[in-house]
C-alpha cells in the first residue's frame, strides 16, 4: 500500500511537470475512454520508475479515471449543488469510495447512508470530517463540510474475536458500543468536573488536576486558561492511554477533542509547554496507524508544528531543556517519531530523497536511543522500576552508574516537592481554622485563602469584602432567617457596641445569631449592613435568591442531589485519575517497537525505489 502511495504520487509529480492533463484529449477520448497515446506515456514511465508497463499502466489508468470523476463532479456540483464526498473506510476495507449528497442533510443521515451502502453497524461508526467529529444533529453544511471532502470511518470493535452465532455478536457490539459512548461522556463529565474544581480544596478527600512544570513543581495559569488547558491535557491522556492499547480508533476523538480545547489556550502558554508539540504527533500517529494518512490534510502541517514547538520550548539547540533538566537523551524520542513520521509523509508524496534523509535520522536516533535490556535489569536490582531505568539510561546515554545516580536524585527532588505540598497544606488548614473559629464558614475560609494567596490577615478582609461569601453556611440547619428567633441578649450585646436596634436585629437574623461575624460585618459596613446582605421585603433570604448564582459550576458538578448521581461521578473522576500516568514523564517512555519495525519497512522500500539511504547505518536493536 505504501509503496503503490509512493509510486502513484511520484507519476503524478511527472504528470505536473511535463504539464499533462490526462483527463483531456488525446489521452482521453469523447468516450472518456484512454486514448492510444496513453501507451507512449506507460512505456515512458515505466522505464523511469524502473517498473513493469502492467503497474504502470494500471495506475495511470487509476489516476485518468479519478481526475474525469473529480471534473464530472466539479460540474455536476456547480449545476445541481450535489457534492461529492472521498468516503475512507475503516481498515479491514481499507478503500476509498465517492459518495454523492447534498449537504443539507444531517450528520446521522449522512451515517447512516454510509452504514448501508457499505454493511456497516450504524451505531459502531464514528464519522471524523476535517479533523472533527461528525455532530449527527446538524447539517453538513452547518458543520463546514464542503465539496470534495474527506469523511473517515472508523469503526469501533472490542477485539477481532469472531462470535459463532449473528445475535451474540450483535449484542456484544451494541454493548460495546453503549460502553464506548457511556465512556466518552463519563470522561466529558469527569474532565469538567475536575478543569472546575479550585486548588483550595482539600486532595486528599477531592481530588483536583494540578498544573506543573517540567520539574514537577506547580506553576500559577489564569483560571480561564488553566481550565481550557486542564480540559486539553485530561482529553490528551485519555487518548494516549488508548494509544498504548493500539486502541486508534477509539483514541482518535480524545486526541482530536484535545486539540480543541488546546486551540482556546493563548498562543504564549502554548510556546511555553511541549503538550501541544506532542499532541501534534499524537494526532498524526493514530491517523497513520489507522493507514488513513490521505484523511489528515495538513499532517505536514501539524509536524512542522511540533517541531516549531519544540524548539521554542526546548531551545534551537536543547539549550533550554538542558538549563531546567540537566540533559535532553529523553526527549530524543519525540524527534525519533517526528522524523519517522516526516519521512513517512515526503515518501507517500514521491519525495524519495526527503523521505530517505528524514528516515535515515530516525534510524539513527533508533540505534542510539535503544536501551541494552541488561542495563535495564540491573537497575531493577537496585529498586528501581523498567520506566524510571529506561528515561535514565536514555538521559545518561546508557550509563548504568549515572543512570541510578539520576533515578535517586530525582526520587528525592520529588519527595522534597511532596514534602512542601504537605506543609503548605498543613499550613493552609491552620489558617482555614482560625478564620473558622472567628466564625466564618470553612468554604468561605477556602475561597478567601486562595485568592490572598494565603495571608490570613487579608483573607479577613476579602471575606467582609465580599458579602457573599459572608452567607456561606457548614450548618445542615435548613432554619430560614427570617424565621430564626434573635434573643434580646444578643441584640443588647450589639447595641452596647454601638448599633442601632434594627442593624443588629437584621445582622443578627441573617447570621442566625453569630455575635462575631454580626459585628464584625456592621462595623465594616459603617453600622448597616450592605444591601445584598439584606432581607427582602417578602421575608425570603439572600441565600434563598441568590443560592442559584451562588452555586459554582465546581459545586454543581460536584454535587447531587441523589447519592447514586454524586456516585456516578465519583466513577467519572476517578476513571480520569486512573488514565493520568503517576511518572510526569512517561510520555518519554517509548519502547521503540513499532518504530523499529517501521524503520525497516520504510528503508526497505526506498532502496527499492533506488535511493540509496545516507550512509550505511542500519537499525538494529543493542545488544
Amino acid at each position: 500500500m505504501a509503496q503503490k502511495k509512493y509510486l502513484i504520487a511520484k507519476l503524478t509529480s511527472y504528470l505536473r511537470e511535463e504539464k499533462i492533463q490526462l483527463w483531456k484529449p488525446p489521452y482521453t477520448n469523447e468516450k472518456k475512454e484512454a486514448g492510444k497515446e496513453m501507451k507512449d506515456l506507460v512505456q515512458k514511465y515505466s522505464s523511469k520508475l524502473n517498473i513493469n508497463e502492467n503497474d504502470t499502466e494500471n495506475m495511470l489508468e487509476e489516476i485518468r479515471c479519478k481526475a474525469i470523476e473529480r471534473g464530472t463532479g466539479n460540474e455536476n456540483f456547480k449545476v445541481t449543488g450535489i457534492a461529492r464526498l472521498d468516503i475512507y473506510l475503516p481498515r479491514r476495507k481499507s478503500r476509498k469510495i465517492p459518495l454523492e449528497t447534498n449537504l443539507f442533510i444531517t450528520g446521522k443521515e449522512l451515517r447512516s447512508q454510509i452504514a448501508q451502502e457499505h454493511a456497516l453497524k450504524e451505531n459502531a461508526i464514528k464519522i471524523i470530517i476535517n479533523k472533527k467529529q461528525l455532530d449527527l444533529g446538524k447539517t453538513l453544511e452547518d458543520q463546514g463540510v464542503t465539496h470534495n471532502a474527506k469523511v473517515m470511518v472508523l469503526q469501533l470493535e472490542q477485539s477481532d474475536e469472531e462470535t459463532k452465532r449473528k445475535v451474540q455478536e450483535e449484542e456484544l457490539q451494541c454493548k460495546k458500543e453503549k460502553e464506548i459512548n457511556d465512556k466518552m461522556q463519563r470522561t466529558k463529565k469527569g474532565l469538567e468536573i475536575l478543569a472546575e474544581r479550585e486548588e483550595y480544596l482539600d486532595p486528599d478527600s477531592v481530588p483536583y488536576l494540578d498544573i506543573a512544570n517540567q520539574t514537577g513543581r506547580s506553576i500559577e495559569i489564569p483560571p480561564q486558561a488553566k481550565k481550557a488547558l486542564v480540559l486539553a491535557m485530561g482529553y490528551h491522556e485519555k487518548g494516549r492511554a488508548l494509544m498504548k492499547k493500539k486502541e486508534y480508533e477509539i483514541a482518535l476523538p480524545y486526541l482530536l477533542d484535545a486539540d480543541k480545547h488546546f486551540c482556546e489556550c493563548s498562543t504564549e502558554l502554548l510556546n511555553t509547554v511541549d503538550n501541544y508539540a506532542v499532541l501534534q504527533l499524537d494526532i498524526v500517529w493514530c491517523y497513520f496507524r489507522l493507514e488513513q494518512l490521505d484523511c489528515l490534510d495538513d499532517a505536514e502541517k501539524k509536524l512542522s508544528t511540533a517541531h516549531r514547538c519544540f524548539q521554542r520550548c526546548y531551545g534551537e539547540n536543547h539549550e533550554r531543556l538542558i538549563d531546567i533538566k540537566g540533559s535532553y537523551g529523553r526527549e530524543k524520542v519525540l524527534f525519533l517519531r517526528l522524523y519517522l513520521l516526516q519521512g513517512i509523509g515526503h515518501y507517500h508524496s514521491g519525495r524519495e530523497k526527503e523521505a530517505a534523509e528524514f528516515i535515515q535520522k530516525a534510524s539513527r536516533l533508533y540505534e542510539e536511543l535503544s536501551i541494552d535490556p541488561d542495563k535495564v535489569y540491573r537497575l531493577s536490582l537496585l529498586g528501581f522500576s523498567e520506566q524510571e531505568a529506561r528515561l535514565a539510561l536514555r538521559a545518561c546515554h546508557g550509563n548504568v552508574e549515572h543512570a541510578a545516580n539520576l533515578i535517586t536524585n530525582r526520587r528525592e527532588e520529588k519527595a522534597q516537592i511532596r514534602r512542601e505540598e504537605r506543609a503548605k497544606r498543613r499550613q493552609r488548614l491552620e489558617d482555614v481554622n482560625t478564620l473558622k473559629s472567628m466564625g466564618y464558614s470553612e468554604r468561605a475560609a477556602q475561597v478567601a485563602l486562595h485568592n490572598t494567596q494565603g495571608n490570613l490577615d487579608q483573607a479577613f478582609k476579602f471575606i467582609l469584602d465580599n458579602p457573599e461569601l459572608l452567607l456561606e453556611d457548614d450548618d445542615d440547619d435548613s432554619v430560614a432567617m427570617d424565621q430564626f428567633q434573635v434573643s434580646q441578649e444578643s441584640i443588647d450585646h450589639l447595641m452596647y457596641m454601638g448599633f442601632s436596634r434594627e442593624s443588629a436585629e437584621q445582622a443578627l437574623k441573617v447570621f442566625k445569631g453569630n455575635i462575631h461575624v454580626a459585628s464584625q460585618t456592621l462595623a465594616h459596613y459603617g453600622g448597616v449592613l450592605p444591601a445584598s446582605l439584606l432581607l427582602s421585603p417578602e421575608g425570603s433570604s439572600p441565600s434563598e435568591e441568590s443560592s442559584s448564582s451562588k452555586d459554582s459550576p465546581t459545586e454543581s458538578a460536584g454535587s447531587s442531589s441523589s447519592p447514586t448521581d454524586e456516585d456516578m461521578e465519583t466513577d467519572a473522576v476517578n476513571e480520569i485519575l486512573e488514565d493520568i500516568p503517576e511518572h510526569e514523564e512517561d510520555y518519554l517512555d517509548l519502547t521503540l517497537e513499532e518504530e523499529e519495525q517501521i524503520i525497516h519497512e520504510y528503508l526497505s522500500y526506498i532502496q527499492e525505489s533506488g535511493e540509496e539511504p545516507l550512509g550505511k547505518t542500519q537499525c538494529k536493536t543493542r545488544t
